[in-house]
């Protein structure tokens, strides 16, 4: 046997299984593409808005550093009064009070008010009506109380004048004549919500002091922060924004017509479903996109074809229907003994050619299906082939045409497949040499190993096939046949079986003229070759 064909070669790799669900999505699973692209976005915003968080303990650090000045202050200013005589303490104290911006207050020990800076002085700060302010601030103030409850700050009380001026009517006066060895402070927000800082000591010989302060710089250092802060987010959101519509436009957009168009394919509604391809993208959108569409495009072709062969079973069963069904109402009216002997024989004829058809139509039928799920093994085609061919000597299935097998060597035409379809497929290609064989004739069977591939050829001496027919052969009921042969011997499905079979393990089958120039047919089966463990 001549193996100079350069053949194709194919993976004989077995068929990978689908990859199971390892990412199941369980809380989420109700969710569309775009709503989780923007919730990952708008969640990463969200953090970064934990900013504000740090701004309260910023501004909380802030007061508390102003609040140990106020005691600072309240304690140097104390000692200053007291080391200068009585007449020198007021103007004293109102320098004092003029440098840091304060009020300084002394409260004799019946507590009521014997010195304050602002009579014996200028005002050094003043409270602002709110009422009195432009609309931002009435917003800033609105966004404070908004924060303010958003990050859990504690309550402060608001800042009023006593109407009686008294050291009683300061908690923390009133504390610091009790315990002279102490300073105390309080924070309160004037009405306008800036802080008011004041600090209470008792000073020995002089009275208890009291300073105050409306520390504005904190609330605009504040605001200003959270507005940079607020400008951040707001940008760094609209970017998210405008990022996840433009992924949910890339992704979901795409997804959501290929999900149409495969339920249109599954109504069945349109003869040709046209599923875009998105030849302009190459990332995994595309690939899906162009898998799905040649999967519809199969499918089609897969029905075209179940429609196209359910058709050609149709018109082949009615020839042996309709030959049976008139030679038995011929057999009712016929009294001539051979007449009535032909037309069994031709009764007989129909029936075996019927049974042949429908089993050869239930064996291509259920072909792709179980192939599809049968168990593949590794089995070496030559004893195999050895075993077949000797059977069928036995069986007299070669009548007068003679079958000669080359075995190859052992394991060295192992490949993967269900041995009983493989050896339906070589069955078949040999059951159409010997029919078309002449009497007397040899038909060659062979299988070899060429590196990755196996190949089995069969040759027989017959007229051969013509090569605008090579590929008709392997249709469906196709039949090239004398006509004085006998119609119940063949279905036409014998070399479509092969072809099914062939295409089921990842091989192709062919036919081509003989090698050495002889009349005759040469089939050639090519299968992967099983990988050496």
């Amino acid at each position: 046997m001549a193996w100079d064909t350069v053949l194709a070669r194919s993976d004989c790799s077995p068929a990978r299984r689908a990859d199971p669900d390892d990412n199941p999505l369980n809380w989420s699973a109700r969710w569309s593409l775009t709503s989780r692209i923007l919730a990952v976005n708008v969640f990463a915003v969200a953090m970064l808005a934990g900013s504000f968080f740090y701004l309260d303990s910023y501004r909380a650090r802030v007061a508390e550093e102003r609040i140990e000045q106020a005691q600072d202050d309240a304690q140097m200013i104390g000692s200053a009064i007291a080391a200068v005589p009585p007449a020198a303490r007021a103007r004293l104290a109102t320098k004092l009070a003029g440098i840091e911006g304060e009020r300084v207050r002394i409260y004799d020990a019946s507590g009521a008010p014997s010195l304050d800076s602002w009579r014996q002085g200028p005002i050094t700060y003043q409270l602002i009506d709110p009422h009195t302010q432009p609309w931002q601030k009435h917003v800033a103030r609105f966004m404070d109380k908004i924060f303010d409850h958003i990050v859990g700050a504690d309550l402060v009380p608001y800042f009023e004048e006593p109407a009686i001026d008294s050291r009683n009517a300061w908690p923390e006066a009133k504390l610091a004549a009790a315990n002279p060895s102490r300073v105390y402070s309080m924070r309160r927000n004037a009405p306008d919500r800036t802080p008011v800082l004041s600090a209470a000591v008792f000073v020995p010989g002089v009275g208890t002091l009291l300073t105050t302060n409306n520390v504005r710089d904190i609330t605009r250092i504040v605001r200003a922060e959270r507005f940079a802060i607020g400008m951040v987010i707001g940008g760094v959101l609209i970017v998210s924004v405008l990022l996840s519509l433009f992924l949910a436009r890339t992704i979901a957009r795409p997804l959501r017509r290929l999900a149409l168009a495969a339920h249109r394919v599954r109504l069945g509604r349109a003869r040709e479903v046209v599923v875009p391809r998105l030849p302009s993208r190459r990332d995994e959108i595309g690939l899906l996109a162009r898998a799905l569409s040649d999967m519809s495009q199969a499918l089609r072709r897969r029905i075209d074809a179940v429609e196209a062969f359910a058709a050609d079973v149709s018109h082949e069963l009615k020839n042996p229907l309709a030959s049976l069904r008139s030679a038995v109402d011929s057999l009712g009216v016929v009294k001539d003994e051979a007449l009535q002997a032909r037309l069994l024989d031709i009764v007989r004829d129909d029936v075996i050619r019927l049974d042949r058809l429908i089993t050869d139509v239930a064996e291509i039928s259920r072909l792709d299906g179980e192939l599809s799920r049968a168990h593949f093994e590794a089995i070496d085609l030559g004893p195999m082939i050895e075993r077949m061919v000797g059977a069928r000597d036995e069986r007299g299935r070669n009548g007068d045409v003679r079958v000669a097998f080359a075995r190859p060597y052992l394991d060295t035409t192992v490949v993967f497949g269900d041995p009983s379809r493989l050896a339906r497929m070589i069955d078949n290609v040999i059951d159409n040499a010997v029919s078309f064989s002449p009497p007397g004739g040899l038909v060659e069977v062979s299988a070899i190993g060429i590196e990755d591939i196996v190949l089995i050829a069969i040759e027989d001496e017959g007229p051969g096939v013509s090569p605008d027919k090579r590929d008709n052969i392997f249709r469906r009921f196709h039949t090239d046949r004398p006509d004085d042969e006998a119609p119940e011997r063949h279905s036409g499905l014998g070399l479509a079986i092969a072809k099914a079979i062939a295409d089921g393990h990842d091989g192709t089958i062919e036919v081509r003229d003989r090698s050495d120039g002889r009349s005759g047919a040469h089939f050639l089966i090519t299968l992967p070759r099983a990988s050496e463990p």
